[in-house]
């Protein structure tokens, strides 16, 4: 396992990074109000700074750390809403058992330089995921915990400065436990997990070995779409004061029986990420949000 250290203060790439990291793992529990018993302003208006230790891709056996400070902006409104359970969605059907909405999510790039299975190939740009969403409670377990299933599908682009690209389709079906006010009013921590599935084209993203890649040790590889692993992610947040939040999350990959597994890319069945963060919230709005 190699790891390799990144970090360049207001880059292109490293503000994508940090961004993404938010929306990817963090944004659902941080980015939000300093205490679930008060209600949210409609907006505020802050700074962000986080760091993550990420596999290059799913299936990689390097891993990269990076990590960077940003400001950062959430509104809160009733039909459409940015930097709050997503970088921007749009919620068109909520009741206390089901929520439909339009949101946004993006995944890490990946030097390909910097990993020995990618040498010589393309870099992996930032993957932009939009998309519906719907999201069912299953189950109110306590006053202040539930769990609720998630079906997410959601086209995706990838994103450099040169050139945008359509990457296929991600189906991601999740089990999201949530538990409220541990320790303290305004704690959350939350389980996630779930399989994914996508389609030809994306999974020739990160397993396809066309001929003009061909290596002595990476044979051609022809990907196909189906099965391309589970996640389990464990996440938590705590407020330290009625500005100030701290998060971190844990990740785990499992990718053993996906569909490409024979890729020479393929390298490892298991991945583990982790992060941490801080949010200050700077500037708020008196108005509270209409939940």
């Amino acid at each position: 396992m190699t790891v390799h250290l990144s970090y360049t203060a207001w880059h292109f790439k490293r503000c994508f990074t940090l961004i993404f990291l938010v929306a990817w793992w963090f944004n659902p529990f941080a980015l939000t109000a300093a205490a679930e018993s008060t209600s949210k302003p409609l907006w505020e208006i802050g700074l962000v700074g986080g760091g993550g230790w990420v596999p290059d891709y799913p299936a990689a056996d390097e891993y990269h750390v990076t990590g960077l400070a940003l400001p950062y902006a959430i509104y809160r409104g009733t039909f459409f809403r940015a930097g709050d359970d997503g970088i921007a969605r749009g919620r068109f059907v909520r009741n206390p058992r089901f929520e439909f909405d339009i949101g946004l999510s993006g995944s890490f790039p990946a030097d390909s330089d910097q990993n020995d299975a990618r040498s010589g190939m393309p870099d992996l740009d930032f993957l932009l995921e939009a998309g519906p969403r719907l999201s069912i409670k299953l189950a109110k377990l306590t006053a202040t915990s539930q769990l609720r299933l998630r079906l997410a599908v959601r086209p995706v682009i990838s994103i450099s400065l040169s050139q945008i690209g359509y990457r296929g389709i991600v189906f991601n079906p999740r089990l999201v436990y949530t538990h409220t006010g541990w320790f303290k009013p305004g704690t959350r921590f939350t389980v996630r997990l779930g399989p994914v599935f996508a389609t030809n084209r994306f999974m020739d993203y990160f397993y396809e070995v066309g001929p003009r890649f061909v290596t002595p040790n990476r044979p051609a590889f022809n990907a196909k779409g189906g099965y391309l692993g589970s996640k389990l992610t464990l996440s938590a947040r705590l407020p330290l004061t009625h500005r100030v939040r701290v998060f971190g999350a844990l990740q785990a990959g499992y990718y053993g029986g996906a569909a490409n597994e024979d890729s020479p890319l393929f390298r490892d069945r298991v991945n583990v990420g982790v992060g941490l963060g801080m949010i200050w919230s700077i500037f708020q709005s008196k108005r509270p949000a209409r939940d």
